[in-house]
Parts: structure tokens; C-alpha cells; sequence
């Protein structure tokens, strides 16, 4: 079975500290994004880097930041900024397929589903940022459009909530895509299975 290796959002926002949405364990994260980079590199594997941003004039923002409604004072990932970079250490793959997108999934409005088509993939395996949003939500929507899902909880970082720790967000995440949407792995233990 063909298995293209999404890596989402592993961007600075998330690994820069001082950054809003720093996550405590970005360090970590990313060294075991880039285990599973060089992993599917070695075995001239599909990897699909995406970019989670937006429109300076956040005309392309949808109900994201504004799910609530009223009025949106600013928002996160604004083109040109540092915060849309990926992060300094994420290992490149020159001439790999690169995306940009303005909602959590990685399907909406991209290429994402024709890239994977025209390489006959038939399974996702999921890492990057952040764990209870972009990374869960592409995972769910790649089960609606008939892929099988492989989601690397240990390589998703998420900076919290106010009543939960990153840790706890990937236990519960992780808790919830495994009892119907994916196969659910530790980097370690997905390095062994492939």
C-alpha cells in the first residue's frame, strides 16, 4: 500500500519561543518529524509539506478565528510574517510537493488530494502542528475521502488548553482518532512497523 507522509503546519509559530502558540515540546516534536522525513526520504516516499496562512487583509479567513461571530480584532499565520516560516530544523526534501491553506484540514481549497491521487496513494501517515486541530482534522477528513490514516501522535505538538497539557491533549486525541478513524503510533513504533 502507497503512503505519503504529511507534515503540517511545522512552522515557527509553534516552535519559536515567545511565539502565542509556542508548544513546550517543539524540540522534541520536530526531531521526531524529522525521523519520519528522513524514514520515507531513505524509502523514496511521497512527503507533502504544508503551510497553514492568510491573506494580510484576512479576507480568505472564513469563520476560523471568528467561530464564535462578531467582530475579528486579528489573527494568526498573516502572510510575509516569521510566524508562517517553517521551523529552522525541519528537514527539506528539495522537489518535494508543498502546500499553503487557510483552514485546519489540508484538503479544503489545495492541491493536497490531486498530488496524492496522481501518486496512487492509498494511506496518510500525519505529524506536524497542531495535534487537536490541523493534525485531527486532516486525519479525519483523509478517512471521508477513502485514505487509510496513520497518525503519529508523539510527532503532533500542540500548545495546550486552559484545562489540558500537550501531553494530555495527544493521549486524548489519540484516545479518539483510534476508535474509528486511524491507526494510532508512537515515532518509535511506526519506525518499526514500516
Amino acid at each position: 500500500m502507497k503512503t505519503a507522509l504529511l507534515v503540517i503546519d511545522a512552522q515557527r509559530i509553534y516552535t519559536d519561543k515567545g511565539s502565542e502558540l509556542y508548544c513546550s515540546d517543539s524540540i522534541q516534536t520536530t526531531k521526531r518529524i524529522n525521523k519520519l522525513i528522513d524514514s520515507f526520504k531513505k524509502s523514496g516516499e511521497l512527503v507533502v509539506y504544508v503551510r497553514h496562512v492568510h491573506k494580510k487583509d484576512g479576507t480568505d479567513l472564513g469563520n476560523l478565528w471568528n467561530h464564535k461571530g462578531g467582530p475579528i480584532e486579528d489573527f494568526q499565520f498573516k502572510e510575509g510574517s516569521s510566524d508562517v516560516e517553517y521551523t529552522e530544523s525541519l528537514h527539506r526534501i528539495e522537489g518535494a510537493p508543498e502546500i499553503t491553506k487557510t483552514r485546519y484540514s489540508s484538503f479544503p481549497g489545495t492541491t493536497l488530494a490531486s498530488i496524492l491521487a496522481d501518486a496512487e496513494i492509498q494511506r496518510v501517515a500525519i505529524c506536524g502542528f497542531m495535534t487537536n486541530f490541523c493534525c485531527e482534522s486532516t486525519a479525519r477528513e483523509a478517512l471521508d475521502r477513502n485514505f487509510f490514516v496513520d497518525f503519529i501522535v508523539d510527532a503532533t505538538g500542540s500548545p495546550g488548553t486552559e484545562n489540558y497539557d500537550e501531553s494530555r491533549i495527544r493521549e486524548i486525541v489519540g484516545e479518539l482518532l483510534s476508535a474509528g478513524f486511524s491507526r494510532v503510533f508512537s515515532t518509535k513504533d511506526y519506525l518499526l512497523e514500516r
